[in-house]
């Protein structure tokens, strides 16, 4: 495939080994009809953003290479998230697996069922490490570069982890 948009999926998991979670996650994404990986940044193991009575996170980002328009996307990420046992119990709960449409082209989109660039990435510092070490001179939708918005962000509770 060599025209597409590129998108960047952020991944995360706690239950159920989440290290294989994110590894079957990452293969489910090569196999989306119409997508093709680009590559995908190293696990980061990190605490968890919501409720801290629940085990700490594993998470990454990919970045694809798609001809599907961005709500074909996330309905491909969400039928992934279900193959591999989601369940929305409570907002920033545990769960097995988190697929997240973070960025789609240089596009913003602000819709009833999907936010592009995903609400709340510039303060989470499990997204904005994996995507600096896939991007490291990107310049956001807004016209924000990442090296502005991740000085500013900490790296308390994150570690990156070798990927073997």
């Amino acid at each position: 495939m060599s025209e597409g948009i590129r998108a960047y999926i952020g991944l995360g998991s706690n239950l159920d080994d989440p290290r294989a979670q994110l590894d079957q996650a990452v293969a489910a994404l090569g196999r989306i009809p119409g997508c093709q990986i680009q590559r995908v940044s190293s696990y980061y193991h990190s605490l968890p953003m919501g409720p801290q009575d629940q085990p700490d996170y594993l998470n990454a980002v990919a970045v694809l290479l798609t001809t599907l328009s961005a709500e074909a996307l996330l309905d491909a990420l969400q039928l992934i998230e279900q193959q591999q046992g989601r369940i929305r119990e409570r907002h920033w709960g545990p769960r097995t697996l988190d697929l997240d449409l973070l960025l789609y082209g240089e596009q913003v989109i602000d819709s009833e069922r999907l936010q592009v660039p995903h609400a709340g990435l510039f303060q989470r510092n499990f997204v904005l490490y994996p995507l600096q070490e896939l991007e490291p001179e990107m310049v956001f939708p807004c016209g924000e570069k990442m090296k502005e918005i991740i000085s500013g962000c900490s790296k308390e509770g994150l570690e990156r982890l070798d990927n073997q």
